[in-house]
């Protein structure tokens, strides 16, 4: 049986922030099978994002294998972010 997705705890900072800005933001880490945490929409264009701790230490911020295999199998746009600054430059670059 799978555990329920663990969100981390800068998530509700960040969505807040990207939301200000006038993206919208939709949680989708109960997915699992390293599907990223959120899916962020700006400007007609769609950012995946995977969000870690910057807070925490940098074992703690590692990329799970089940996120390493989906991130090298992706296709599409996708950034690991820490902060909010780094969520909003990755949706709005």
């Amino acid at each position: 049986m799978r555990r329920a997705a663990k969100v981390d705890d800068n998530q509700a900072e960040i969505v807040k922030a990207l939301r200000q800005i006038g993206a919208t933001v939709q949680p989708i880490h109960q997915i699992g099978k390293g599907c990223p945490d959120l899916l962020v929409g700006w400007r007609g264009m769609n950012t995946l994002l995977e969000l870690k701790d910057g807070r925490k230490p940098p074992s703690a911020r590692k990329l799970t294998q089940d996120e390493v295999d989906w991130h090298e199998t992706w296709r599409g746009q996708v950034a690991v972010v820490e902060t909010v600054e780094e969520a909003i430059a990755a949706v709005t670059n």
